[in-house]
């Protein structure tokens, strides 16, 4: 097992800041490379508190900026196009970047794919609903359709 202090938050892990033990594979092959974590020592002790210290003040600013994403994520239906057959079957699945893209081409601001939660597989279309985690305590509904392109 390792120790390390993750600088992101990684689902099912922690988030910034926080010190766990995983396996060395995991972090060596996972973590490490796309820059999640760093390895824990004592001196990265005083890492964490800088870590903690931003997280603190980006979340102060930023709930704000969640709320106000999340009211107007939950009253616009997004309009995902995709590729599909005559029948409405999709070639493919839609996916929590799929998302996050049309958000992003609705104007309506960038999230990140990782915190967008599809209940269910989507292999129609039709009108769906996802989970985007905006916030520790800031979750939105987005209700989006489904069209052929």
């Amino acid at each position: 097992m390792a120790k390390i202090i993750l600088t992101q938050e990684v689902s099912g892990l922690g988030s910034a800041g926080d010190v766990v033990d995983v396996k060395n594979g995991y972090a060596r092959n996972f973590l490490f490379p796309r820059g999640f974590a760093t390895p824990w020592s004592r001196g990265a002790e005083r890492q964490i508190e800088s870590i903690k210290q931003a997280r603190a003040a980006r979340e102060l600013s930023s709930l704000e900026d969640a709320q106000a994403l999340a009211a107007k994520l939950t009253s616009t239906t997004l309009t995902v196009p995709v590729k599909s057959g005559a029948e409405g079957r999709l070639f493919g699945t839609v996916r929590a970047g799929d998302i996050a893209s049309a958000v992003e081409n609705a104007g309506l601001g960038s999230i990140d794919k990782r915190r967008v939660d599809l209940t269910q597989r989507i292999k129609t279309t039709g009108l769906y609903q996802a989970v985007v985690h905006l916030h520790e305590d800031v979750n939105a509904n987005v209700e989006f359709e489904v069209v052929p392109a």
